[in-house]
């Protein structure tokens, strides 16, 4: 599912179209759009069978004259703009919300929901050009946002909403000031993947430890003139360097722009260094390793047996191709009974100055019930969106019981693998463009950092950051 800058939306008949400034390719999964004065004549022609819910045509005998006609054609109109008032709009860069602001608009006739999508909804609403009624998306606590969303105590006071139903940690996050902004939709896990039949080395059945990662890949090592097995090492992949440093202490969060615990960012990386000297010999030898083995993907490689674990995020694992996935098991990663949610952890707000409040309103309490996310992973399996997207909106869904109870039905590989709740720790607030940061500066930085055992031969991190933002130019 390719997507450039556009939006998708979903027209009065209830029909997912597309209008875009660039080309986008959806494949399949939406149909063209109508011209213009096809939807018009097509409008046209069904008149009598639109649905103005406040406006019925009587039959054109009963109107007392040509004013009665006249007011009625006008009072057409009026009732169906106030229908069109009443379709809310909503921004997001989960590409999912499209489908499921459809199946909301084929339910009822009430209300209708227009989804556009932004590579960066955050960055969108910063310019203050225009606003949505709804916001869904990454990193929308940031400071350039959240003065713009409304408070949503009033939905969850009167039960149209049950806060029960959330991660409590995760509902926590979206509050300011004691009033809740935002909404938890889905997030995402850090896992260590291995093949079936290796679960018996790994002491607990629902996490592992750096330790036990480190201690088992070494005593899978296999050399032969140069490593021809090698259980793990963390320079495989920059993203597991990025969570042993948050498991450490790292503490990346929002300030101007971007602050963390400099000492902790430091143990971590020398901790990573140690682990390669004492379980792979050396970064070079990790390095020619790589070089030889890692031309297949994972999965491959697991099978193989050149590797014992292979990093992984739960969005990636649960999308594998299905007879890929059932050879191969997991653990979450998790330090002193944390598990942490990876930045991506998706949210969802009301805006102060969208103009249809009850729409978006109505929207919201049918999105977060168990019983509609229900029918949106049934509907994302017939229709096998399943296999390119996993979950809620790309990740586990933030309703407690959806995720724990309705989740193994979808995923059988989770029955007994869900996430402890009282382990999950959220990500503290970022930047709104913390993806490039992280993408451009902080992993690169990691990257860098593992194989100069002198941190002076290494440019800093603060360095790096002034840097990267003097030359682009965002705040």
């Amino acid at each position: 599912m390719n997507i450039h800058r556009g939006f998708l939306k979903t027209s009065v008949f209830g029909k997912t179209t597309l209008d875009l400034e660039e080309k986008a390719d959806f494949g399949p999964l939406f149909p063209k759009p109508f011209p213009k004065l096809t939807e018009f004549w097509e409008w046209l022609h069904n008149m009598k069978k639109f649905r103005c819910s406040r406006f019925r045509f009587p039959p054109v005998g009963a109107w007392g004259g040509l004013s009665i006609v006249l007011g009625a054609i006008l009072g057409i109109f009026i009732s169906c703009n106030a229908d069109r008032a009443r379709g809310a709009v909503l921004w997001t860069d989960q590409t999912e919300f499209a489908i499921y602001a459809d199946q909301f608009n084929s339910t009822q006739d009430r209300y209708k929901v227009e989804v556009r999508y932004f590579d960066s909804p955050v960055q969108k609403l910063a310019q203050g050009l225009e606003y949505p009624d709804i916001v869904v998306g990454n990193w929308l606590k940031s400071a350039s946002t959240r003065t713009l969303l409304e408070p949503l105590d009033k939905l969850l006071k009167d039960q149209s909403l049950n806060e029960d139903y959330f991660y409590p940690r995760l509902i926590a996050l979206g509050k300011i000031e004691n009033h809740q902004y935002l909404l938890p939709v889905s997030f995402n896990i850090p896992a260590l993947v291995f093949v079936r039949g290796n679960e018996s080395l790994i002491s607990n059945p629902f996490t592992i430890g750096l330790e036990e990662i480190k201690t088992l890949g070494k005593e899978y090592n296999q050399e032969n003139g140069g490593y021809t097995r090698m259980g793990f090492s963390p320079a495989w992949n920059d993203e597991f360097l990025f969570v042993t440093a948050k498991l450490l202490g790292a503490g990346f969060r929002e300030a101007a722009p971007l602050a963390w615990d400099a000492q902790a960012l430091e143990r971590a990386m020398i901790y990573n260094q140690q682990w390669i000297k004492e379980a792979n010999t050396s970064i070079q030898q990790v390095d020619d390793f790589t070089f030889k083995y890692f031309y297949d993907p994972p999965a491959k490689r697991l099978v193989s047996g050149h590797i014992l674990f292979a990093y992984m995020e739960s969005a990636e694992l649960f999308t594998m191709a299905q007879e890929r996935r059932s050879t191969l098991d997991f653990r979450w990663i998790a330090e002193a009974n944390t598990i942490p949610l990876n930045e991506d952890t998706v949210y969802y707000g009301i805006c102060k100055k969208g103009k249809a409040r009850k729409a978006a309103e109505a929207f919201t309490c049918w999105f977060f019930q168990p019983e509609t996310q229900t029918l949106l992973l049934e509907s994302a399996r017939n229709q096998r969106i399943s296999e390119i997207s996993f979950g809620i909106a790309g990740g586990f869904s933030a309703l407690r019981n959806v995720t724990e109870q309705v989740f193994p039905r979808f995923y059988p590989i989770l029955l007994g693998h869900i996430p402890p709740e009282d382990q999950l720790v959220p990500p503290n607030v970022l930047p709104g463009n913390w993806p490039a940061l992280k993408e451009k500066v902080i992993l690169p930085y990691m990257h860098d950092r593992i194989r100069h055992d002198n941190k002076e031969d290494v440019a800093p991190l603060e360095q790096r950051i002034n840097d990267w933002i003097r030359l682009n130019r965002i705040d």
